[in-house]
């Protein structure tokens, strides 16, 4: 047993079952064993980094928040850092010495380390001091491709196509261009839209549709025909809707795309969207919640039984915050179950089934199985219909936690809502624990942002909107500019909420 499973096991952080599924699945794919447990999601990065920092001695990087300069990366190309699985990081020289500081999984290969010392002694004409640290293979990945930029480059890629003959290698490659350029832009959807003459590329980026690229529309029909085969979908059916699904691998990391066809006036529209698992999952933390919103969030997620509801319009983050919940709560000693349409973001020890015709399964029928199971926890992915709500209740009557989602405005039609689903007054009085409801805000970029005046005119349209005033013309507040690390000014969103948990009045 090496150092670094009998660390993990001495502090309880593994089981001796799961190092042996571990260990076997590592002979299966013949990897290390920290890549292995983290891409089984029985260990976190973090965890994993520190575990190993502790058993070797050698100190871990954290790639997403350390500085690169441009003279480490000039000194490797981006096709060595990825086969040699290392990550530049700085290089600091005088005229008779320097010191090479990098990033790697392989800490314990001494040839592999001794081989890339000479390379770079080479290089330099001097004698070099390497200064090591580990990161997993999946961060380097990442750094790297975030670091070096594309390997492919969607304007040279269009440009080649342009003045050549259409071959497959080439679709292939400007649609793998066009998954990681939207991926490293962190965009959540992209829009193939079909015009009278052209073809329009859209992203949507913290929440806006951004146009991409236009094409002339004799491209759509080999692109189109590239995006159905990569999901799966009938490439001779372009009359009636399709949906598909695919994974690729983008910026070192998983990356699953959801794709769906519609037929309009100028052919196939086809919108994917972009669920990056690592990127959206959150903890309740990351929420960003003040202080009385986490007390009162806590202290729903204590009921040990009832109904929680996360409500608001199409894209508002209602999964990710129902995740973040889960995850909250989650333990080895609770049973979880999700029935959703279809599964987003598969998640270690969660139960999760997807609804629909290719399951044949819908969400009542759904949650009338998952009853057979001995879950404690419900997640319903949307209460739909008068089924399906009432199929929700009596979960929460029958001792379970049930969290599940719905259209409404505001936490407070919700109510009306579930009058309409024929939910008895009395049901609903000791069993609805409380409604979650919630907007997506877009945030100011931190590095361009500008602080702006208010006029008075302004201060008393907004101050009318408050019960008290909170503005007065020494009130500091920001407006966008826009910059190289930014969207127009903009950069991620934050989530608002307003959070009804109901009482005995």
């Amino acid at each position: 047993m090496d150092d670094l499973a009998q660390f993990l096991l001495s502090r309880g952080l593994l089981s001796a079952d799961q190092l042996y599924v571990a260990q076997n699945e590592q002979k299966i794919k013949n990897q290390s064993l920290e890549a292995v447990l983290f891409q089984m999601g029985l260990m976190s990065e973090e965890t994993l980094r520190a575990a190993k920092e502790q058993t070797l001695g050698i100190p871990s990087v954290d790639l997403e928040k350390a500085s690169v300069q441009s003279e480490a990366l000039a000194l490797i190309s981006q096709e060595q850092a990825l086969s040699w699985q290392v990550m530049p990081l700085a290089l600091e020289q005088n005229e008779e010495h320097c010191t090479f500081s990098f990033a790697t999984s392989k800490v314990e290969d001494i040839q592999f380390l001794d081989r890339l010392s000479r390379g770079i002694e080479n290089a330099l004409k001097k004698t070099c001091r390497l200064n090591v640290f580990f990161a997993l293979s999946a961060d380097i990945e990442k750094a790297i491709a975030a670091h070096y930029g594309h390997s492919l480059s969607i304007d040279q890629l269009l440009k080649d196509w342009e003045f050549s003959e259409e071959n497959e290698e080439m679709i292939v490659h400007l649609m793998d261009a066009f998954l990681m350029d939207a991926v490293h832009q962190g965009a959540s959807d992209i829009h193939f839209e079909p015009e009278a003459g052209f073809l329009r590329i859209r992203y949507r980026i913290d929440g806006l549709l951004e146009t991409i690229k236009i094409l002339h529309l004799s491209r759509w029909a080999a692109l189109a025909v590239r995006l159905k085969l990569m999901a799966g979908m009938n490439i001779a059916e372009s009359r009636a809707p399709q949906d598909g699904r695919m994974s690729r691998n983008v910026l070192g990391r998983t990356v699953d795309f959801r794709a769906s066809t519609l037929p309009t006036l100028h052919g196939e529209n086809i919108v994917l969207r972009i669920l990056d698992r690592n990127k959206s999952i959150l903890s309740l933390s990351d929420l960003h919640l003040n202080s009385a919103q986490q007390n009162l969030l806590e202290r729903l997620l204590a009921r040990p039984s009832g109904i929680l509801l996360v409500v608001g319009p199409t894209g508002c983050g209602k999964t990710t915050t129902l995740y973040a919940l889960l995850e909250h709560i989650h333990n080895e000693h609770i049973h979880v179950m999700t029935l959703e349409d279809p599964v987003e973001y598969p998640m270690p020890f969660f139960r999760q089934s997807s609804v629909g015709e290719a399951s044949k399964l819908d969400f009542a029928a759904g949650v009338r199985a998952m009853l057979r199971h001995d879950p404690d926890v419900i997640l319903i992915g949307e209460i739909r219909d008068d089924e399906t709500a009432k199929m929700a209740f009596r979960c929460a009557m029958t001792g379970h936690q049930v969290f599940s989602t719905l259209h409404s405005h505001c936490a407070l039609a919700v109510l009306p809502r579930l009058f309409d689903l024929k939910i008895p007054t009395d049901i609903l009085a000791t069993h609805l624990n409380g409604v979650i409801a919630q907007r997506l805000l877009r945030k100011l970029c931190p590095d361009c942002k500008k602080e702006k005046k208010l006029d008075e005119a302004l201060i008393k349209e907004l101050n009318a909107c408050c019960q008290t005033p909170i503005l007065n013309a020494d009130t500091l507040v920001f407006q966008a500019q826009g910059c190289s690390k930014c969207h127009k000014g903009y950069s991620g969103r934050l989530a608002i909420m307003e959070i009804l948990m109901m009482d005995d009045d």
